[in-house]
């Protein structure tokens, strides 16, 4: 390919896979497969490594780039980034709103219309564009200067490295803006991260707001990018060439150029408005997926808050008006050791019931053996307890007894030495105490087997986390393995069976003795293997026994995996125990298996008898998932793409087809019923 022709592909391709990035990230509205926009992104890259005159700062390749940062360069705002005036008190808040109507009936306005946001508990950011392009980010650090993080907010996948070009009649790209967001972690995220930390030895953070500050403030882009963030847009700071008269078209501007805008944003002119949507909003907190601690209120009309003004702190034409902590005093009545499914031993207060935010709370977690030493908390002291979302309660502080005497607390609490559940020796990683025992320890064979049984893994419907530690503590499973062995007639005299449940149960276990590889691997809960990486070892090796004997460099072959989890795995597959139970789960289970997958851009590729062929599925599939479709397709070469053109060659039409079918009978494209495709695919040679 000659320069020329490769200049105009690339642009092409930045151009797709941003408009696919755009899609998925933001819109939440993905239009192609995973395997589609890969394809896509390793042609880029192909064509960059060819032609590295031609990458630029903007393209999609170059979210990760550089080498490790010493420090975080000092940048000036293009203007300052203000604090709200905030309170959770009702009467402050209708004090701002008389004050605010008050100064406007003064200078001749009487209309009043005011936009409320979630005020998202994460990091203000601000994101300067020249020409549309990415130029820095910056914290708010003291609101007039902040932190270089340019390098860590180009990694988060929902800020656009080039801002999208609107439609006709929207807003065009400015030669310059400066955009203020929040950068969160998802509450998901954040759970996945602190049970990776705990089971590394590492101290795991205390809420989703200091997760995602620690992130954006890595010297390493690359661990940044390892912490999936979000970012949503709110306000425009500075700005040329852009003409808004309300905050509410900021919102329509930013939402039009690419930038992730939230979608509970609403508008109200009374304060039984704003008391309604605080409500409502409070109502939803604990199922959003990310942390919110109140509500904003801002002015929409911009020339009005110019009327308004500025305080040397705070706007003020805008408040935010807080939740209620949640957090509460109560006693604890004693210190438990807790054994994890990771084997992870952490110590729990057991405690005086008392109600957070709705919720009764009894137990909060300690961390650690250090951190119960750091704030010298013991059995019978008054404690401050929190609660922040799906975050497990736990304990902040200590609360001073001035009437009682030292003499009268009870002992510094200390960690066993054997695991409470199994009698095995603990040992020390760091700052946590882990049992050694993995597959044997009841603990966390019950843990184990409610992993082994979730939706990710084996999806065995009945089996979650009361029977599972039933089934422990009656001894009907002591191993993994065990799990298959089980009768109907062992489970009816048990609580919560009848004849019904355990044979359904049965049944349920028979149907998931035959787990596609990637499945088995998640649930086996190896270290560092998720869903994702669990796919890709699987689509890698294809395989079990090609996947137990790989190396460490084998494994980091993979995409994704670096030397930490290649030891992480390698690790799990040579302990002797782990050994032991997967030899014989081996011969309960029967591993539905595949050849490794054949990468794209390699000559291999090009042979595969469907090599070049694009097909679209629609409707509903009975005997394959979407997914599971596509697999097939993609083995035998094809692309499955998410909308139908002139160059597509089948389109499979399945159950409540849509317009796609509609599309390609007017197209003439060949049109394929789910028996037909399956027919495509034998006739080349994959069984089903």
């Amino acid at each position: 390919m000659d320069r020329k022709t490769a200049q105009e592909r690339i642009a092409r391709l930045r151009s797709d896979i941003r408009h696919h990035d755009y899609l998925y990230y933001v819109k939440d509205q993905p239009t192609v497969s995973d395997a589609a926009y890969d394809k896509l992104y390793r042609e880029l890259v192909k064509l960059e490594e060819q032609f590295p005159d031609l990458v630029s700062a903007d393209s999609p390749t170059q979210r990760v780039a550089g080498q490790p940062l010493t420090s975080f360069p000092t940048i000036e705002h293009a203007a300052p980034m203000l604090s709200l005036d905030s309170d959770q008190d009702e009467a402050t808040l209708r004090r701002f709103d008389e004050r605010l109507r008050k100064g406007l009936a003064a200078a001749g306005t009487s209309d009043v219309e005011y936009v409320l946001e979630p005020k998202l508990d994460g990091l203000s950011v601000e994101l300067v564009y020249r020409d549309g392009v990415l130029q820095h980010a910056a914290t708010r650090g003291d609101g007039r200067r902040g932190e270089g993080i340019t390098a860590n907010v180009r990694t988060i996948l929902s800020v656009p490295l080039r801002l999208r070009e609107p439609a006709a009649g929207e807003r065009p790209v400015p030669p310059f803006v400066a955009v203020r967001g929040e950068v969160i972690m998802h509450t998901e995220v954040f759970d996945q991260l602190n049970e990776r930390l705990i089971a590394e030895g590492n101290e795991p953070f205390a809420n989703p707001r200091n997760a995602a500050a620690g992130a954006v403030r890595q010297l390493d882009p690359q661990m940044t990018a390892a912490r999936p963030l979000d970012l949503y847009a709110y306000d425009i700071l500075a700005s040329e060439g852009v003409e808004v008269a309300t905050q509410w078209e900021v919102l329509e501007a930013l939402r039009g150029w690419g930038l992730r805008v939230s979608d509970l944003v609403e508008r109200t002119e009374t304060l039984d408005g704003i008391l309604a949507y605080h409500k409502g909003i409070e109502e939803k907190r604990d199922d959003l997926g990310f942390e919110i601690d109140g509500i904003v209120i801002k002015l929409n009309d911009l020339a009005a808050r110019e009327t308004l003004g500025w305080t040397s702190r705070h706007p003020r034409w805008a408040f935010a008006f807080k939740f209620p902590p949640r957090k509460e005093i109560t006693r604890i009545l004693s210190i438990l050791p807790s054994v994890g499914r990771t084997g992870v031993v952490t110590p729990v207060a057991i405690m005086l019931p008392v109600e957070i935010g709705g919720v009764t709370v009894a137990r909060a977690t300690l961390h650690n053996r250090e951190e119960v030493a750091r704030k010298d908390v013991r059995e019978g002291d008054r404690v401050r307890v929190q609660r922040a979302g799906d975050v497990i309660p736990q304990v902040i502080e200590r609360i001073e007894e001035p009437e009682r005497a030292p003499e009268d607390r009870a002992p510094a609490w200390t960690m066993p030495a054997v695991c409470p559940s199994c009698s095995t020796p603990l040992v020390e990683r760091g700052p946590f105490t882990v049992c050694p025992n993995s597959f044997e320890c009841p603990a966390q064979l019950a843990g184990r087997i409610v992993h082994f049984a979730s939706r990710n893994a084996l999806d065995i419907e009945g089996l979650g986390d009361e029977t599972a530690k039933m089934f422990v503590a009656q001894g009907l499973v002591h191993q993994l393995p065990e799990l298959f062995d089980l009768k109907a007639e062992q489970l009816v005299h048990l609580e919560g069976f009848a004849e019904k449940s355990a044979n359904n149960l049965i049944a349920a276990l028979a149907k998931a003795s035959h787990p596609e590889l990637q499945r088995f691997l998640y649930g086996l809960g190896i270290p560092e293997v998720g869903v994702s990486v669990a796919r890709d070892l699987a689509r890698h090796f294809g395989t079990f026994a090609a996947l137990r004997g790989a190396d460490e460099a084998g494994l980091q072959e993979v995409p994704g995996v670096g030397p930490r989890m290649a030891e992480q795995i390698t690790a799990f597959f040579r302990e002797p125990k782990n050994a032991e139970v997967l030899d014989a789960l081996l011969t309960k289970l029967q591993l539905v298996e595949t050849a490794p997958a054949v990468p794209s851009d390699s000559p291999a590729a090009a042979v595969l008898p469907l090599a070049g062929k694009k097909i679209v599925f629609t409707g509903g599939l009975t005997r394959l998932s979407r997914r599971e479709a596509q697999e097939l397709a993609e083995r035998l070469g094809a692309r499955a793409t998410g909308s139908v053109s002139k160059s597509t060659d089948w389109v499979v039409v399945g159950e409540d087809a849509g317009s796609k079918a509609d599309d390609a009978r007017k197209l003439g494209v060949a049109i394929l019923d789910e028996d037909g495709y399956l027919a495509l695919v034998r006739e080349h040679g994959v069984e089903i």
